[in-house]
């Protein structure tokens, strides 16, 4: 018989990923009977199904050869002029050279990982933080290097110490209704970080899908808009929560030299976004007002924020702690000392409902009481429905729910 010999293994970096807590909590929303307070994933009655529609078919009648042939790697013209405009009428002076489009921005901080890091390369986040984001810097071998938080976000002090030790090549944080916690970062800290970032010579990558979801509260402006930082701010974002997530329509802002070698990794990775998904998105926002739509999708999220904030306040046990966010998605639990969120999720699966543990989101130890919920996705009497199915889930051995103890985190 012929010897046979296998192929080689995956390489180690692709092993090392392992399987995502995000991917499993989607799924969980394909299953009817389980009201998924996990995912954050937008409205779907918020989505313009019918306007994206026509801007498809308009591009498509108009010029179908072209958006269906290869593209520029750099994105199309007009939406990133479109997106030029949209940030400089929120206070980041703009030009379309700066702009690179992405398949969503997930893909902006891989070509940003892949550009700037090398293997042993000390990147430091928030802890917790974005956990894609974590696991896009372990698959480049960066140290990854947490930093203490509070109810305000980073902590300036211990980054600033961190700064000195570490040389760290890139700050990540997500400063505006923070993935997972919902925190957002106040103006004096942000400019703190600037000045750290200018001092000690790392890069900045802000990541802001949610700034546009804001339902309450003062606008607080972009780091990357900040003159002491201007130069060494990557600012990620996208059309995911404002459009539709299934567009994977993302952008990366940088200064022109950086913004030039992502571009050529993007070349080598996927040529170009998809040309249809980009003229679609460009013509879309053309002929609709998307700040108008806007207004709507944040009093329907500002509304769904209350209520499971309402709701947690009558089934979390005493002495749980919640944060209050200004805008965004996500409300960032922390149970009682002894519990374990990742244990518990079983049970409440079982009972029709789901949320995300909140221990894979640390850098550092994870601390295992810790819980994301989402209020994006369903309305306010779902939302309750599965809160109050999480009631029997956080019962104390041998009693019933203990009343909860208002408070923040």
């Amino acid at each position: 018989m012929e010897r046979r010999v296998p192929p080689p293994e995956p390489a180690a970096r692709a092993v090392a990923a392992g399987s995502s807590v995000i991917r499993a909590a989607l799924a969980l929303t394909a299953r009817p009977e389980v009201i998924s307070l996990a995912g954050g994933l937008p409205a779907s009655e918020l989505i313009d199904t019918e306007g994206i529609r026509a801007a498809y078919d308009s591009v498509l009648h108009e010029s179908g050869h072209r958006v269906l042939q290869y593209s520029i790697t750099e994105g199309d013209p007009q939406l990133r002029e479109i997106i030029a405009v949209r940030l400089a009428g929120q206070g980041l002076p703009s030009n379309p050279e700066q702009l690179l489009v992405t398949t969503g921005a997930q893909q902006a901080l891989a070509l940003l990982a892949h550009t700037l890091l090398e293997p042993g390369d000390a990147v430091v986040v928030e802890d917790p933080t974005y956990l894609a984001a974590l696991q896009c810097f372990a698959s480049v071998g960066a140290r990854v290097i947490p930093v203490p938080t509070d109810d305000e976000g980073i902590v300036v002090d211990a980054l600033a110490k961190i700064a000195v030790t570490e040389r760290p090549k890139l700050l990540y944080l997500v400063p505006t209704f923070q993935n997972p916690t919902g925190r957002t970062l106040p103006m004096d800290r942000r400019r703190a970080v600037a000045r750290l970032a200018a001092e000690r010579g790392f890069w900045i990558a802000e990541d802001d899908p949610y700034s546009e979801l804001r339902f309450r509260g003062e606008h607080v402006p972009r780091i990357a808009s900040l003159s002491e930082a201007a130069d060494r701010t990557v600012l990620l974002g996208s059309l995911s929560k404002v459009l539709a997530p299934g567009m994977r329509l993302g952008w990366l802002h940088a200064p022109p030299g950086l913004r030039h070698v992502c571009t050529l990794s993007k070349q080598a990775l996927d040529l170009h976004t998809s040309a249809v998904d980009q003229a679609a998105a460009a013509r879309y926002l053309t002929e609709h007002d998307l700040d108008s739509r806007l207004v709507h999708a944040r009093a329907t999220y500002g509304e769904r924020c209350d209520v499971l904030l309402d709701e947690l306040s009558q089934v979390l046990p005493s002495g749980s702690t919640w944060s209050r966010p200004e805008g965004g998605m996500f409300v960032w639990v922390r149970l009682p000392r002894g519990f374990d969120a990742t244990a518990l999720l079983p049970d409440a699966v079982a009972n029709g409902v789901a949320y995300v543990p909140g221990a894979p989101f640390f850098a550092g130890p994870g601390d295992p009481a810790t819980l994301r919920m989402s209020f994006a996705t369903h309305d306010p009497a779902r939302i309750r429905v599965g809160v109050r199915r999480l009631a029997q889930v956080f019962t104390q051995p041998g009693g019933g729910i203990i009343p909860a103890m208002s408070g923040t985190t």
